[in-house]
């Protein structure tokens, strides 16, 4: 007996020896207000629950801008783990080195993401596609436009909100444009594109809607905007039928946020785990249904009512944009925006 006593004893002191294991903490930046709400609810924190030992501390930023400039700041001795940001932002950190690769050895589930979720010289992978629609408020338009060219539409004089070059709204519209009227690579010349916008800036009322276009509309101070589709639907879902979101028969341009490993990151491996979870089929899904942006798995199963109000079905209609050589020319746009179309809307 008094062995038996003395054994248990022994074990329950071993037991007590050993450290709990301890919780590891992936902080990850992204970006600020309804997005970081909604990620947070549909990936993040299902994948705490089914990672117990894994933490995501979520630290919003205003924008792709803002999280590269806390990298730089940190890059001798890293705080973050992940980056969710534009593309664009992301080849820009890939080149400084702020970056490792995401690939198959990070993740399976690379193999399965759409050709255009991966980028020649940028280390991250797409995790989320929008892309740009026309919004328009039911009360002044009786008839969903179905074509860019309602942009053009005389009736709409001073009647029409959007933002302008160099966001990426006035040159991705630029961008449609001028693949509508003929141009084969803006990137030479999108001529055709600055012209067709000139057409448009005497109706526009405003190029800065403040506080962004979606509640100029849905308030009738305007009858028709560009917007990205995400942040269009949950404001169309918000305005009581005031606001409806139209993907025009002419197609449109994706903008790809991307996931980014940090080089050197406190936890890398629990990182890598946390990446793994976020491009899975389950919560690429997940996030879609919450906010509606597309997956960037082509495995994802997304409801018929959720997959009609993205881009899913309409791929094919999808401009191609090299977003890595556009920033070659991004300046020269703006340019020609300020001395050919803001002047024709005064």
């Amino acid at each position: 007996m008094k062995k038996s006593i003395l054994l248990s004893g022994i074990l329950m002191l071993g037991a007590a020896a050993l450290p709990a294991h301890a919780q590891q903490t992936v902080t990850f930046l992204g970006y600020s207000g309804l997005f970081q709400e909604r990620y947070t609810k549909a990936v993040i924190e299902p994948f705490m629950a089914a990672n117990p030992d894994i933490k995501v501390d979520y630290f919003p930023q205003q924008g792709s801008a803002a999280m590269l400039g806390s990298l730089r700041a940190q890059k001798a001795a890293p705080q973050s783990d992940i980056a969710l940001m534009d593309v664009s932002v992301a080849k820009t950190g890939t080149d400084e080195g702020l970056f490792d690769k995401v690939d198959e050895s990070v993740t399976k589930n690379v193999a399965d993401l759409y050709p255009n979720a991966r980028f020649e010289g940028v280390a991250g992978v797409g995790v989320t596609f929008d892309n740009l629609v026309l919004i328009y408020n039911t009360d002044a338009i009786k008839t969903a436009p179905d074509s860019w060219n309602a942009l053009k539409d005389s009736a709409l004089k001073g009647k029409i909100a959007m933002l302008s070059a160099p966001d990426i709204v006035g040159i991705g519209t630029t961008i449609i444009m001028d693949h509508m009227n003929g141009g084969t690579d803006f990137i030479k010349n999108i001529d055709a594109g600055i012209n067709a916008m000139a057409e448009v800036a005497p109706n526009v009322q405003t190029w800065e809607p403040k506080p962004e276009v979606y509640p100029t509309v849905v308030n009738g101070q305007v009858s028709l905007g560009v917007g990205w589709n995400a942040r269009s639907q949950v404001n169309a879902d918000g305005s009581k039928g005031k606001m409806k979101v139209v993907l025009p028969k002419e197609g449109t341009i994706l903008q790809i946020n991307t996931l980014n490993l940090v080089k050197g990151g406190p936890s890398s491996e629990a990182a890598r785990k946390f990446i793994d979870y976020a491009l899975s089929p389950e919560a690429q899904a997940a996030f879609t249904a919450a906010m509606y942006y597309a997956p960037t798995n082509a495995k994802a199963t997304v409801a018929p009512d959720v997959s009609d109000r993205t881009v899913v079905k309409a791929m094919d209609k999808v401009i191609p944009v090299d977003w890595i050589g556009l920033s070659k020319v991004r300046d020269q746009i703006t340019q020609d925006w300020r001395r050919k179309v803001i002047p024709l809307s005064r």
